[in-house]
């Protein structure tokens, strides 16, 4: 799952995966303080919060914001990937955005899962 460039085979509209050239590395899960310091943020936590209810916890990048700009947004997903809670990929031509659950539940039992049931 973590070759370094995908999200182990996304999908495009053919059915087949997709190379991912030019995306970064897939970052390893952060310390308690670092995934926590990356949750601290409004927006990213709700950034968070909606890729945990989408199917395969896989979102596009367009639906996962409201009231901020594109700029904005990136420097919030770049926070969360280089925390290592999630990681982006393409499919069918759109840029998605994956929460990393069970990548954090394995190096942070608990964690993620706690802070979402605080959500309500």
């Amino acid at each position: 799952m973590t070759d370094g460039t995908t999200t182990g085979s996304p999908v495009g509209s053919d059915g087949g995966s997709q190379a991912l050239p030019g995306l970064p590395d897939v970052a390893e899960v952060g310390t308690v303080p670092v995934v926590l310091a990356a949750l601290a943020d409004p927006v990213r936590l709700e950034m968070v919060r909606r890729m945990a209810d989408a199917p395969d916890r896989t979102a596009r990048c367009v639906g996962l914001y409201d009231d901020i700009g594109k700029s904005t947004a990136s420097h919030h997903f770049k926070v969360l990937r280089e925390a290592g809670l999630t990681e982006r990929t393409y499919i069918d031509g759109a840029l998605h955005q994956r929460l990393r659950l069970a990548e954090v539940e394995q190096r942070l039992p608990g964690l993620l899962a706690s802070v979402l049931a605080g959500l309500g």
